[in-house]
């Protein structure tokens, strides 16, 4: 089986270079949703578990459930087609840019390739720590956080608590924050879901703080808080697949998980950040953020159209 990893290795090189899917599709004879639930939800979810040392046939198996346009017997009879596709499949060499007169567009492109040079810091395995959409549980869900091997762009996936994997990408804006880009929803839909984290005045941060902005299952905007706990320094995807999200209410909770749910989970405060200037960066920083929230919060003058009232309403309805 280890040529689905470099099949997926492959597909990975390719659109990295700038190849659209649909491309890729039409150069191994396969139908573009069957590739695209190939390369988004079957070979992750076969690595991961792998991962689990489950055996190579089982893994397989469990991994193709979770589609329904993907069946074994085609796909093991075609791998060794579709490699060798792949590996002939021409790859420009000059590398597309996004001179398209947009100057956003351009920035964004500028930007990308400055946060490849300087995420080094924050790069590794994290485990995140926010409220669930649809219970009074806490969500634990990894991320990785990496420069792409051919050093253009940073990569960020995302195991969720629900089995999906999501890919994305990340820039800094200076060394203040670190936004984080994903598309819930398969292509076509756009359907985009962004952390933005708040780096602190820190080498190697233990934990990072940020807003979590999605939809709802109804599609309306909401934000949450959410905490990114380092995990490991690798970079490396092997050691990424291993990782999984999970759910968990809070008599599941140890000490340390509980003082993460304090912090990400609770209803009673409008959604902001402040560094506290510490030395150490511990669990107790971030209960002194919220303390120090939620008392200027109280103390601001209810007659205002934007009161800490009004404003933790809104919010609490949102959560």
């Amino acid at each position: 089986m280890k040529d689905l990893k470099d099949i997926y290795d492959r597909i990975t090189f390719l659109r990295h270079k700038g190849v659209k899917m649909k491309d890729i599709a039409k150069q191994t004879g396969v139908a573009p949703s069957v590739l695209s639930a190939l390369y988004t939800t079957v070979f992750p979810a076969y690595f991961k578990n792998i991962g689990k040392q489950m055996d190579e046939a089982s893994a397989l198996d469990e991994a193709l459930i979770w589609v329904n346009n993907v069946s074994k017997k085609k796909l093991l009879s075609t791998v060794a087609e579709m490699k060798t596709a792949l590996w002939n499949m021409d790859v420009e060499t000059s590398r597309q840019t996004a001179a398209t007169g947009n100057p956003y567009l351009a920035r964004l492109d500028k930007a990308m390739q400055l946060t490849t040079k300087n995420i080094t810091n924050v790069s590794g395995i994290y485990m995140s720590y926010s409220l669930s959409s649809n219970s009074a549980a806490m969500k634990l869900e990894p991320y990785l956080i990496a420069p792409a091997e051919e050093g253009t762009h940073v990569d960020v996936v995302h195991n969720s608590a629900y089995g999906t994997t999501h890919e994305g990408f990340a820039l800094l804006n200076g060394s203040n924050h670190l936004y984080m880009v994903f598309n819930e929803s398969r292509a076509p839909q756009l359907d985009l879901f962004n952390i933005c984290l708040k780096l602190p005045m820190y080498d190697r941060p233990p934990f990072i703080r940020g807003v979590y902005t999605c939809f709802d299952y109804n599609y309306n905007p909401v934000a949450r808080r959410i905490l990114f706990i380092k995990r490991s320094d690798s970079t490396a995807r092997e050691d990424f697949i291993g990782e999984k999200g999970c759910l968990k209410t809070i008599d599941e909770l140890d000490d340390e998980e509980r003082a993460y749910y304090n912090y990400t989970c609770g209803r009673e405060d409008i959604i902001r950040l402040c560094n506290i200037p510490s030395p150490r960066m511990t669990a107790e920083d971030l209960s002194v953020e919220k303390r120090l929230l939620n008392y200027d919060n109280r103390n601001r003058p209810e007659a205002s159209p934007e009161t800490g009232r009004e404003t933790h309403n809104i919010n609490k309805e949102s959560q």
